[in-house]
């Protein structure tokens, strides 16, 4: 572990300044790894809010009024500076995250060249003329939608920042957004890059403060015409009512319950060995994380044992270190989730395969754990584990497992694995889910949208449909005259 590093200095940024709260308020960032104080965060005040506000409405007339071609090439270049940074960003993140440095700078990549699509694809947000009238010009128009308020998590850094900020300033928007008071310091070096390209002042504004204040004050405010928001359900559901009050459109990606359907003919090794991969990526605390183990009964035994043995294999511990695979939860009320989770399903008859229990050191350490035998009133069967507890349980008929599968309220993501293509589109049609992975247990693309149903949200990030929900669809009917 390299030693030359220090934490940066997390300020806000407001109308093209770094700045701290207007009060002074601030609030610890620990590293979850040590649980040692390594920054603290300030908290902005109403006051503070509204300057970010008033910075994004002036902003916003700067930039929508940019040619594209201009704001492609900042965004480009803002994506550059972040690419060459990306070991010193990683390791950022893996300081107040937890992740290993080698996710970490992964993620620092994909969000740099997600970042580059975005900026390109902006520049295919056609309109169109319609055929009409002699004498009348009929056309729709695509123009952005405004100031944009955005919300976003702690398990992605990068990543949940980036997907707001690239669509919305891709489409020419502007937008105040506050990151994770838990993981300040990845978004400021995010947003450094933006400003040294040359984004105007006020188009990028990054806050940090009391997530209800914040959320309650940028949603009410008649300024912004967009909120973003990725986190849990039910804080999704609190804050799209707030949009809905305030008649705001609302891009809702939140929370799921990923089911896993092993079918007979599938490969059970293989299976396991890409499920597990997945399921303890990021310590599991990924909102499409696969969750729940379908399995049938024919290949259980072999899938549990490869899924075990692949759990096993994993190396708990500081993302720092070099040889570290998986590194701590992020806090300890995830610490907390998980032996309570694990504690209701063997008190209900689920037997303890592999871990099960915090590790004996300083930080937020939970090892790989594996259960089988749960049943189906267990907490975990219906409760999102944001962690790395995998449940794996029999079944016998696909509908019976598509069934469970569908059974809660979620619909963010579904896995499959079967070497039958009729299997294959069974499962596709079966699944209730915005985001279906056969025979992988692949993360989200750029190329392609993202995003839920049912409980699990609305609205798409990524692919062209990232940019809908940022861009106005105007009609304009012109009569010719001479």
């Amino acid at each position: 572990m390299t030693t030359d590093f220090s934490y940066p200095h997390i300020q806000m940024y407001i109308a093209g300044q770094w700045c701290a709260g207007g009060d002074g308020q601030s609030a610890q960032v620990l590293n979850p790894a040590t649980e040692e104080v390594i920054g603290q965060v300030p908290l902005a005040t109403i006051a503070d809010l509204d300057r970010a506000v008033e910075a994004a409405v002036a902003g916003f007339e700067v930039w929508r009024a940019t040619p594209v071609a201009q704001r492609t090439a900042i965004l480009r270049d803002a994506a550059d500076r972040l690419s060459a940074r990306s070991a010193q960003v990683a390791r950022v993140m893996t300081t107040e995250q937890g992740k290993p440095l080698a996710e970490a700078r992964g993620e620092v990549l994909r969000v740099a060249d997600a970042l580059r699509w975005d900026a390109d694809d902006a520049r295919r947000a056609y309109g169109r003329i319609i055929p009409s009238a002699p004498g009348t010009l009929l056309s729709v128009r695509r123009e952005p939608i405004g100031p944009v308020a955005a919300f976003t998590p702690w398990n992605f850094p990068a990543g949940s920042p980036m997907r707001k900020i690239a669509a919305a300033l891709s489409a020419g928007c502007s937008i105040v957004i506050k990151g994770s008071e838990e993981t300040p310091g990845t978004v400021c070096e995010l947003v450094r890059c933006f400003a040294e390209a040359g984004v105007p002042a006020g188009v990028l504004n990054l806050v940090f403060g009391e997530p209800a204040k914040v959320s309650a004050h940028l949603i009410s405010s008649p300024a912004t015409r967009l909120v973003a928001f990725t986190g849990s359900v039910p804080v999704g559901k609190l804050l799209a009512s707030a949009a809905g009050a305030a008649m705001k459109p609302s891009i809702m990606e939140l929370g799921g319950h990923a089911p896993v359907i092993v079918c007979e003919d599938a490969d059970p090794v293989v299976a396991a060995r890409r499920a597990a991969a997945a399921k303890f990526a990021n310590a599991g605390q990924v909102c499409t994380s696969p969750s729940r183990f379908l399995v049938h009964e024919s290949v259980y035994e072999e899938f549990t044992a490869a899924f075990v043995e692949a759990a096993g294999a994993l190396v708990v511990g500081d993302g720092r270190e070099d040889g570290v695979t998986m590194g701590p939860l992020a806090n300890e009320r995830r610490l907390v989730a998980m032996e309570e989770l694990v504690a209701d399903a063997a008190a209900r008859g689920a037997k303890i395969r592999c871990g099960g229990e915090r590790l004996d050191r300083p930080g937020y350490f939970f090892p790989p754990t594996v259960l089988t035998d749960v049943p189906a009133d267990a907490r975990i069967m219906s409760e999102e584990p944001f962690g790395p507890i995998a449940p794996i349980v029999p079944f016998t008929e696909l509908d019976e497992a598509l069934r469970v599968a569908n059974s809660l309220p979620y619909g963010l993501a579904a896995y499959g694995f079967t070497r039958s293509s009729a299997t294959a589109e069974r499962l596709v049609r079966g699944f209730e889910a915005g985001i279906l992975s056969i025979n992988h247990c692949g993360g989200s693309v750029h190329e392609a949208p993202s995003g839920g149903v049912k409980s699990s949200g609305y609205g798409r990030e990524g692919g062209p449909e990232g940019l809908d929900a940022y861009l106005v669809t105007k009609r304009v009917s012109h009569i010719l005259e001479d």
